[in-house]
């Protein structure tokens, strides 16, 4: 297989990196200064054990690939991305090449499944950093984290069962399973503070609770299997990050947007997604609703991260209730 790594930011630069250590034929496709300095100097990818220049293919479109029949991409951009990307994509690859959404959300795999006829769920439980052009920080050792799969909605196959064993042998833990999406269910509830992070740096610990009570009521209602704290705290036990030696290690994927200010945040596809099942089931989502347009102001107004108080997004969400 051949593995094209659409969106080598934090995520798909360390599994780019690492199946390209592994062995692999890798392709990356990255924009703007990541990819001139990529196509100039290498990838460098830093985790707590290396610091190495890769010299991985690069491009910067997917109109430059020449595509074949054993090639395999990665969704790895974020998800506001994907529509654009699924465009680009589809008017130079067939429809029957594997897509692996490995993104945060839950939306990203019915969307490709429009275009594309073999779409797969990966979680990403991978701590991974990208704001220097042309380098990526992954805070993951051995394993570098964990990225389970399967073919979307439901099911496995031989290709996704080669995936998980490629990366499997790259560091990551990697399972083929039939039921994925419950996984990405489970992340999506972890994946409600990322704002809140971006947003605040005081003690949220109570907001973030509230937040995931409204995702876990929106899942009941809507009937949708999730697993649950329990089992996702004995499947991912042993993926904890390391440090990487002179770097202080920033926030999440959110956290970075801010810090780079790349003008859009995911958002919408995270806490946006649970006022969206609320609204198509009759469960009020005021904590997420307030963390979706407080972040998306942010953006807007190109704040820094932590630019909030925690008093003022709780007053946000009391008004959201008091107007309900």
């Amino acid at each position: 297989m051949r593995y094209i790594i659409y969106g080598a930011g934090a995520i798909g630069g360390s599994i780019g990196a690492r199946l390209h250590l592994a062995g692999h034929d890798v392709i990356l496709i990255a924009r703007g200064a990541h990819y001139e300095t990529i196509a100039r100097d290498g990838l460098r990818y830093r985790n707590p054990e290396q610091d190495v220049h890769l010299p991985i293919a690069v491009v910067s479109h997917p109109t430059q690939i020449e595509f074949a029949s054993d090639d395999v991409v990665f969704f790895t951009m974020k998800s506001q991305h994907t529509d654009q990307a699924l465009d680009d994509l589809s008017a130079v690859a067939g429809t029957t090449t594997p897509v692996i959404c490995c993104q945060n959300g839950v939306c990203n795999e019915a969307a490709a499944l429009r275009y594309f006829a073999n779409v797969y769920g990966m979680v990403v439980m991978l701590p991974a950093t990208h704001v220097t052009p042309g380098e990526v920080l992954h805070f993951g050792t051995t394993p570098g984290g964990a990225l389970d799969c399967g073919r979307y909605p439901t099911g496995t196959d031989t290709t996704i069962s080669t995936v998980a064993s490629d990366l499997t042998n790259a560091g990551f833990i990697a399972r083929a399973d039939q039921h994925a999406m419950r996984w990405k269910y489970a992340k999506l509830l972890m994946n409600l503070g990322n704002a809140l992070q971006a947003l605040c740096d005081g003690n949220t610990g109570e907001l973030m609770r509230r937040a995931r009570a409204e995702a876990l009521a929106c899942y009941q209602a809507a009937g949708i299997d999730c697993a649950t704290a329990d089992e996702s705290r004995e499947r991912y036990s042993g993926t904890r990050g390391g440090e990487i030696k002179g770097v202080a290690r920033g926030g999440g994927s959110s956290w970075q947007s801010l810090a780079r200010g790349t003008g859009n945040i995911e958002t919408d596809y995270m806490n946006g997604e649970i006022c969206y099942l609320g609204r198509l089931n009759g469960v009020a989502t005021p904590v997420n609703e307030a963390l979706q347009v407080l972040a998306n102001r942010a953006v807007r107004e190109r704040a820094d991260p932590g630019s909030l108080t925690l008093r003022e997004i709780e007053a946000d969400i009391a008004a959201r209730e008091s107007n309900r």
